[in-house]
């Protein structure tokens, strides 16, 4: 029997989903990645000594990795040592207040009760209402959509009423707590879409839920460790990896990918052709312009796109007690918020995220140091902001508020090595369409059926996986996405 071919154009998380559940099952997969290394947003980035994911740092539902590598055969914990995190993590405000959400839901609900007296009957709510979500939208997101009929299921039926698509995130924590505080502490999860609390639908409180139930996990050398044990799997199964190897066009014949043309001008030939590219900049520049109808250029014009980040990774020659996962809320948050997504100007009294992974994992850093990884969500590159004259000012004042609010003194005398990355270079140097790190935004009607579809409507033979496809950004649903597609793959080759 000769071997179904497939190439991957791309080594993020998805493509190399897709390429070890395929090469698992026999086929014979190339995969073609531009950096100098596997993981994309994903991947290692190297100061010196100092090692930082470039992108994720929160792993959540845990138990989905486990499938991806169960699916060929293989126990996870051999390709990777995980590390629970708990507390999750801690938010601080800035009237003072600080709380540190755990996993153990007896000691979230006396943290409630002491910090916002009765709000604890509302954690418990929260707690049963946000399960019964859990439980019957989680498999929505497992499943392909392609036409409408996909939503006439029993499947889809039993979540409708759990959607609450007919009200925002914030509103909707607003049933169970009354303060804005513990509200914020449960819809910041929303930057992980890339949007706002009061413009995100309602769904999307279950992804608090997701880490208070299953915890927030920690690979030792990072979450970038995940892609490189993919990649192990890839080679294992004798799937060939191509570093520095980048994709020009997927090649089209027929009205059928039947392959891809690599910058070098060399053409490949594959049965199926998987797309980890970001979806914007595939449009754009990867598929042929006379292929696209339903997404083309203008059309992704007229859609709604995430946030972007300002990125500081900082090694430093201190390690600080802070605890691994810190968010710091700017005085006003929802004007903070509202500047980002809506005036897209740039906040002058931002919201931030510090991640102190060196007090978990000791790799990353020389003795005696640490690595600091700081994101700012700021406004995507419709913004039209001026980055080569605001990016070192920004830093000068990212530093003021590390040193004044989270608790790292004297900062400035203890930085070893540096590196900004600001939304502009997430578009050139990265491929990140505006650069909208979360990809396209996740409202209902760019959600499901409405998003772009794993098997591309406009190209068969293409599939998609990654943030901009079903079921969206983040790494569990980014490795759904590869299941799904390789499902697909299989399933048009009657392999199951």
């Amino acid at each position: 029997m000769i071997k179904k071919k497939v190439v991957v154009v791309g080594a993020g998380p998805g493509g190399l989903t897709a390429a070890m559940l395929l090469a698992s099952r026999g086929y014979d997969v190339d995969i073609y990645e531009k950096q100098d290394d596997v993981g994309g947003r994903n991947a290692a980035l190297k100061l010196g000594d100092y090692t930082f994911d470039t992108g994720p740092t929160f792993l959540m539902m845990l138990h989905i990795l486990e499938e991806m590598f169960d699916l060929t055969g293989r126990d996870m914990r051999e390709y990777l040592d995980i590390r629970q995190i708990d507390p999750l993590y801690r938010l601080a405000f800035r009237d003072g207040t600080e709380i540190f959400p755990t996993s153990d839901s007896a000691k979230m609900r006396e943290q409630i009760a002491r910090l916002f007296p009765g709000n604890e009957k509302g954690y418990d709510r929260f707690v049963k209402y946000e399960k019964k979500k859990y439980d019957r939208l989680v498999p929505c997101l497992q499943v392909p959509y392609a036409s409408p009929v996909d939503l006439l299921t029993k499947r889809m039926a039993r979540v409708v009423p759990y959607l609450d698509a007919h009200t925002d995130l914030y509103s909707h924590l607003g049933t169970y707590f009354d303060d804005d505080r513990l509200k914020t502490a449960h819809t910041f999860q929303a930057k992980y879409l890339g949007m706002s609390p009061w413009q995100c639908p309602a769904t999307f409180s279950m992804i608090a839920y997701i880490e208070h139930v299953g915890g927030i996990h920690h690979p030792i050398g990072g979450l970038n460790q995940i892609s490189q044990a993919m990649a192990k799997v890839v080679k294992e199964e004798r799937g060939r990896i191509h570093l520095e190897t980048p994709v020009e066009q997927v090649l089209v014949e027929g009205g059928r990918a039947v392959g891809v043309r690599l910058a070098s001008g060399e053409e490949v030939r594959a049965d199926h052709v998987v797309l980890n590219a970001d979806f914007g900049h595939a449009v754009n520049h990867l598929l042929p312009r006379h292929q696209l109808r339903k997404w083309t250029p203008e059309t992704l014009e007229k859609k709604s796109f995430s946030c972007s980040t300002f990125m500081v990774y900082l090694g430093v020659d201190k390690i600080y007690n802070i605890p691994h996962h810190n968010i710091f809320f700017a005085r006003d948050y929802r004007q903070n918020v509202d500047e980002i997504t809506k005036s897209m100007t740039l906040s002058e009294d931002p919201s931030f995220y510090v991640q102190n992974a060196s007090i978990t994992d000791p790799t990353l850093a020389p003795e005696g140091h640490s690595t600091l990884y700081v994101l700012v969500p700021i406004a995507n590159n419709r913004s039209g902001i001026d980055w080569e004259s605001h990016k070192a000012r920004y830093r000068d004042k990212l530093l003021d508020y590390l040193e004044k609010h989270a608790g790292l003194t004297d900062l400035r005398q203890h930085i070893v090595a540096e590196r900004m990355i600001v939304p502009t270079q997430w578009e050139t140097e990265h491929d990140v369409y505006r650069g909208a790190v979360f990809n396209l935004g996740h409202s209902i009607s760019q959600m499901l059926l409405f998003r772009p579809h794993n098997q591309f409507d406009d190209l068969p033979g293409c599939y998609l996986v990654g943030g901009g496809t079903h079921p969206g950004s983040g790494l569990p649903t980014i490795y759904e996405s590869g299941r799904i597609s390789a499902g697909l793959i299989l399933k048009e080759d009657a392999w199951l």
